[in-house]
């Protein structure tokens, strides 16, 4: 009998086989014909990613403020309500936006418009701040730039007016229902032809000589590029510097190597860093639910976090054919994308320390806070990979995930199989994941207890001196509350005035703890030196106890310290109460997790006339120690410089001004009306004037209400609070 040998490649196998019969032969080759189909529909095996993601809880970076985006009711139609909805709420199918953007016109007619989508987005928790594009007509010059001619630029002389007009808007708005968290000086300075030009130097000059009269945190340069031309004169000005609150920068074109900042790293302490504005990858009609393009909004967002530290990312304009909801309302891809950050981080979260890139094409990065570990992880590659994610710092209890893709919008997949401390998650090819973790220790009955975060290990040694004390997230400062010192006096933050009361000085005791006493003469103390989270914090007399005693850690920011209780063994902390940032916010003692409410800026104040027992002497002054010109008058109201000039022969430290005036006062900044009585005020300081030489003058900022054009003022005194 004859022995054909047969050799057949199937889906690159090499298959052979001895047959004897043709008809034999012909029923094993259908057979291998529909092999081959089956392996034909087999998918391919998914990739190992080449390393562990190991996430460290202990290891914390930024504190995150928040996403957003633009609203600019000026160039094209508001939001609706259904809109703002969609844009600022966090249920299903929301985007869960932190931040709005809006648009201070030139125009003061036009500011209204910015007040309905402002008031719902501030309703829904989100902080609101404002970019000019150009000053008023009235203030602006022409110029050739370039060998360009008709540029516009802010004239030299009217630099002061101009910060009058950014506190004009701060002002209208408050009035009508939103504080702004933040205003910026000019959009895009750096980018400008069909707005206003700044050169570095201008920049530097305002903030250096006019910002401080700002009545809000002030954002700078907001250079379209992150152009750190901008920014860096500002950083190397110590006076422009500590005007400057927030630094503010654009996207667009920016390399990822461009985002890393050590200028900012080392000069910045206590202020913020955000991304203000961009697109990407484009602007075309009707691109926004283009997958995988969509991927590069995370890629993005994730680089803005990990590369450049940044705290804040803010989109562009919020509804748009190419933005994160389309023209009717409806989230995008790019939308969803942007949403597997802004839905599960929160403000005031942390990023903490993760294997950023794990594989060639997985880009990872890890956050904490509400006893939650987030995990974000991006596959841009076209083959899925199986990851392994690897926790330490806190104890996995549940693990929700939700993706994605071509075919899912923030799909949810609940309690993901953990082992350890750890889990196995597939990333598809082109994917977003967002890992929702609950930290704490399992009981029997699959309740979640929430755990310690460890004791921080690395204190920090700062020398005996009297500071003020701003906490990072408000941005306002420690106090007794009504500046009054007594045996379990309340403690809260407050904006800066520079009374007693927000003086602290600081004394180092034994085995890296301070004690911080208060210019009232009482000392921080903890209530009944409790071990509780939520325990008061408080003023009280000196007694040497550990309720009295703190150590103050490092953090990821130079200058910002965390403030532990010793009477907790240091595992609790400083802590404004629910993460307020208005003012009287309360603060007690609660475990510490290095959020931005529990983190503190000392700020040296160096105030050696602060006394015990010192009582407060009104110095006999002349009416003509205040002056009130007004800068704008439409009948019903106006805007005034109040200046208050001590025309006594000894310096005035702490000062208050009673005064009484025939036109109401309505509003003021650089200042704090600290009482009135029908048209009699008494007027507290910015923090920096605090104390004024004899002939020195304070110029505060008001708006009137309707009145005579000539002020008449009278019954002034100073009060002098603390007398050398």
């Amino acid at each position: 009998m004859l022995n054909i040998l047969y050799k057949i490649k199937v889906k690159g196998m090499e298959i052979m086989f001895t047959c004897t019969r043709k008809s034999t032969f012909s029923k094993i080759l259908v057979w291998l014909m529909a092999l081959a189909m089956v392996i034909t529909m087999i998918p391919s095996i998914d990739l190992f990613a080449a390393s562990d993601v190991n996430v460290n809880l202990s290891s914390q970076k930024q504190v995150i403020r928040g996403f957003g985006g633009m609203n600019h009711p000026v160039w094209i139609s508001d939001l609706t309500s259904g809109q703002r909805e969609t844009a600022f709420g966090n249920g299903t199918n929301q985007l869960g936006l932190s931040i709005l953007r809006i648009h201070v016109d030139e125009n003061k007619n036009n500011w209204s418009k910015e007040v309905a989508t402002a008031k719902a987005a501030a309703q829904k928790g989100a902080i609101i701040f404002a970019s000019p594009w150009n000053p008023p007509s009235s203030m602006v010059e022409t110029f050739t730039r370039n060998g360009k001619p008709n540029q516009k630029r802010l004239k030299y002389s009217q630099y002061g007016a101009y910060a009058q007009h950014l506190n004009d808007f701060v002002t209208y708005m408050k009035n009508n229902g939103v504080n702004l968290y933040a205003i910026s000086v000019q959009n895009e300075p750096d980018y400008a032809d069909e707005w206003t030009w700044w050169t570095p130097q201008e920049i530097l000059n305002f903030m250096k000589n006019y910002a401080d009269s700002i009545n809000c945190r002030v954002i700078a340069p907001e250079s379209f590029q992150y152009l750190k031309n901008m920014s860096d004169p500002i950083l190397n000005d110590a006076k422009a510097l500590s005007n400057m609150d927030i630094l503010g920068a654009h996207f667009y074109g920016t390399q990822v190597s461009q985002m890393p900042y050590p200028l900012f790293q080392q000069k910045g302490a206590g202020k913020e860093l955000w991304m203000t504005e961009v697109y990407v990858p484009n602007s075309d009609a009707n691109s926004a639910d283009r997958w995988p393009e969509a991927v590069q909004v995370s890629t993005n967002i994730h680089n803005a976090l990990v590369e450049g530290n940044f705290q804040a990312y803010v989109w562009w304009y919020i509804r748009r054919s190419y933005s994160l909801m389309n023209e009717n309302g409806a989230v995008t891809k790019r939308g969803y994308a942007m949403a597997q950050y802004s839905k599960f981080i929160r403000p005031g979260y942390v990023r903490v320390d993760a294997t950023k890139n794990p594989d060639t094409n997985v880009l990872v990065s890890a956050y904490k806070g509400d006893d939650k570990a987030v995990i974000v992880a991006i596959n841009k590659g076209s083959s899925a990979v199986t990851q392994k994610f690897n926790v330490s710092g806190g104890n996995i209890a549940t693990v929700d995930r939700y993706r994605t893709s071509a075919n899912e919008n923030l799909a949810k997949t609940a309690n993901l199989e953990t082992s350890g401390n750890g889990f196995w998650a597939q990333l598809p090819a082109n994917s977003v994941s967002t890992f929702v973790c609950s930290l704490g220790t399992e009981s029997q009955t699959g309740t979640v207890t929430p755990i310690q975060t460890p004791t921080p290990v690395q204190s920090a040694t700062v020398k005996d001196g009297w500071y003020y004390i701003k906490n990072t997230n408000a941005q306002k400062y420690l106090q007794v509350k009504d500046n009054k010192g007594a045996n379990g006096q309340n403690v809260e933050i407050s904006t800066g005035t520079g009374v007693a009361g927000q003086k602290w000085y600081l004394t180092n005791v034994d085995n890296g703890y301070v004690t911080l006493k208060n210019g009232t003469g009482f000392m921080l103390d903890v209530t009944y030196g409790k071990d509780e989270n939520g325990t008061n914090m408080q003023v009280y007399s000196a007694n040497g106890a550990t309720a009295q005693q703190y150590k103050l850690v490092s953090t990821a920011q130079n200058g910002v310290y965390g403030i532990l209780t010793r009477c907790s063994s240091d595992t609790k902390g400083l802590d404004v109460e629910q993460r307020a940032i208005n003012d009287g916010a309360n603060v007690l003692e609660y475990a510490y997790s290095g959020a931005s409410n529990q983190t503190w800026v000392l700020e040296s104040c160096d105030d050696k006339n602060i006394q015990e027992g010192t009582t407060t002497e009104t110095k006999p002054v002349s009416d003509n120690a205040v002056a009130v010109k007004v800068v704008s008058d439409w009948g019903s109201g106006a805007t005034a410089e109040i200046t208050i000039t001590n025309t006594t022969n000894s310096t005035l430290n702490n000062w208050t001004c009673t005064f009484t005036t025939d036109r109401p006062i309505t509003a003021i900044w650089n200042g704090t009306i600290a009482n009135q009585s029908g048209n009699t005020y008494t007027v507290t300081p910015p923090s920096w004037q605090a104390s004024l030489a004899p002939g020195e003058s304070c110029t505060l900022g008001g708006q009137l209400g309707s009145g005579p054009a000539s002020v008449t003022i009278s019954n002034v005194s100073i009060n002098n609070n603390n007398i050398p």
